[in-house]
């Protein structure tokens, strides 16, 4: 049985979704799991971690701007506006998205479709880097 954990760290991004299927794939050794799991879990509340088109990146533009149009800034009811306008808008998002991922693994590959790839999507204006802790069990 393969158990690894390992914390994969990434780079600041800009506000969006943005593919990171290379920065999991750097940094988690799949190499010697014949079938098994990789569990990603993004320890943020304003960013959130999806599976999407990983070609055109005219999706990621469109899932960026339905979002802002479906969460807008400003709304005069949000009370949770310490750290700017972008505040509340980017929790709601996460909780839509949602914080974790699970996908299969195959003969030490992601058994992603042909056109999948894994989005970290950036709800804030002005993030840090992100942690990502990446747990492989399998065999």
């Amino acid at each position: 049985m393969i158990w690894q954990q390992t914390t994969i760290n990434l780079a600041p991004r800009s506000r969006g979704f943005h593919l990171i299927t290379r920065d999991i794939l750097q940094q988690v050794d799949l190499s010697g799991c014949e079938v098994g799991l990789l569990h990603l879990f993004i320890q943020h509340t304003s960013a959130s971690l999806a599976i999407n088109e990983n070609a055109d990146p005219d999706v990621r533009g469109d899932l960026e701007r339905h979002f802002n149009v479906m969460v807008p800034e400003g709304a005069d009811y949000y009370q949770h506006t310490l750290e700017g306008p972008d505040d509340t808008t980017s929790h709601i998002k996460s909780v839509i998205i949602g914080p974790s991922l699970t996908i299969p693994v195959s003969r030490g590959e992601l058994a992603l479709g042909t056109w999948q790839g894994v989005y970290l999507a950036e709800h804030r204006n002005q993030a840090g880097g992100r942690r990502v802790v990446a747990t492989l069990q399998g065999r």
